[in-house]
């Protein structure tokens, strides 16, 4: 992985786990923080970086974008035929 690909793949582990993580009584994450984040980490990827990975962070489409830097693409193409 690049290093912008290793800081997206920390950021989409951090606001899943935030997500994992919340409960009703709790201070509630900061996922305006976190989107914002993964939006400006998606802008400096570079046009030579995988155009499916440019997609899915295009998209918000962050699990699809977590399965690909995990190798895990076969996910994302299980997932369009539910």
């Amino acid at each position: 992985m690049t290093q912008i690909e290793v800081e997206i793949y920390r950021q989409l582990c951090e606001l899943e786990a935030a997500v994992a993580g919340m409960s009703g009584d709790g201070a509630k994450p900061d996922f305006v923080g976190m989107f914002n984040r993964l939006d400006d980490l998606g802008s400096r990827l570079p046009s030579s970086a995988a155009p499916d990975l440019r997609h899915y962070m295009k998209q918000k489409s962050y699990k699809k974008a977590r399965h690909f830097l995990e190798g895990k693409e076969g996910e994302n193409v299980k997932n369009r035929n539910d």
